[in-house]
């Protein structure tokens, strides 16, 4: 997985030792993270997430949390692939990833702030009422999906894989013109070269709107739970530093409804926190 589509299967494992052996007085104030900073590491350029800018909805929530801790925001740039957790949170150049899925151990988390999923994107209208994988209208159609992700095996499983493209999960290219994976895919199902798209929720439906052609964005919501296509997201910390992880659950749940409106504003799917459906937006009764 999906951090996300192409950067949500990228590293989840943290260098444990760097944090090093910590005695009890140590469990108070954790020696690596900084007190007068939020020290965010992020990826420079992986929009919707973030990039240099601070365009992205990671570095708005960042913000966001900076505010509510009332200390500066400094963010660690590194471009997301192999390593990108062992040189960044795990050498303790910075002490938060601000999106990280929930299943892995090899990373603490912060309780989740989100929970969404995998979706089918195509151009408005050319698979209208198609909401699984298992449609007969998807057969023989040329589905771009990112190798390696959750919703390949799905794919196998519904006969899918013999007509899908599978994109490369990094883009190291500095001449390719599209930032990442999910991008170039995007424009690919713009450009009429695929038929349709499997990506994670949180990339795909900013980079849909974003594209200049019209598309449906669908929730997978009704695959099977093996493998998983829907994920909670959470901020990822370094093992034993269980006070820096309250101390974020505590801003997260405070800022909440800010939160929450900056995943809306970025055309994040959200799901309800335990039912596989869409969340009804804060405010509104469920229906």
């Amino acid at each position: 997985m999906a951090r996300r589509a192409s950067r949500l299967a990228a590293g989840l494992a943290v260098l444990l030792a760097a944090a090093g052996p910590r005695g009890a007085a140590a469990q108070h104030l954790p020696d690596l993270v900084t007190t007068d900073a939020l020290r965010v590491c992020a990826d420079p350029g992986n929009m919707p997430f973030s990039d240099r800018k601070g365009e992205g909805f990671e570095n708005r929530i960042a913000a966001i949390l900076a505010d509510e801790l009332k200390v500066k925001l400094r963010s660690y740039w590194l471009t997301q692939g192999p390593g990108f957790v062992r040189n960044t949170l795990g050498s303790g150049l910075c002490d938060v990833i601000i999106g990280s899925a929930l299943g892995g151990d090899l990373v603490q988390h912060t309780n989740p702030y989100y929970r969404s999923a995998y979706v089918l994107v195509s151009r408005r209208g050319d698979f209208t009422g198609v909401a699984a994988l298992d449609d007969p209208k998807l057969k023989g159609r040329t589905i771009g999906i990112v190798a390696g992700t959750p919703p390949v095996n799905r794919m196998g499983e519904v006969g899918l894989v013999s007509t899908m493209k599978a994109y490369a999960p990094y883009q190291f290219d500095p001449g390719n013109p599209h930032q990442t994976v999910a991008a170039q895919i995007i424009a690919d199902l713009a450009g009429k070269t695929i038929d349709a798209a499997v990506l994670w929720g949180p990339a795909a439906g900013w980079l849909a709107r974003q594209s200049g052609v019209p598309m449906d964005v669908v929730p997978l919501l009704r695959e099977p739970d093996r493998p998983a296509l829907t994920y909670r997201i959470g901020m990822g910390v370094r093992h034993e530093e269980n006070d820096w992880k309250r101390t974020l659950n505590t801003a997260l749940r405070k800022r909440k409804a800010e939160i929450e409106q900056v995943l809306r504003d970025y055309a994040v799917p959200l799901l309800d926190e335990e039912e596989n459906r869409l969340a009804t937006p804060a405010g509104e009764s469920k229906p």
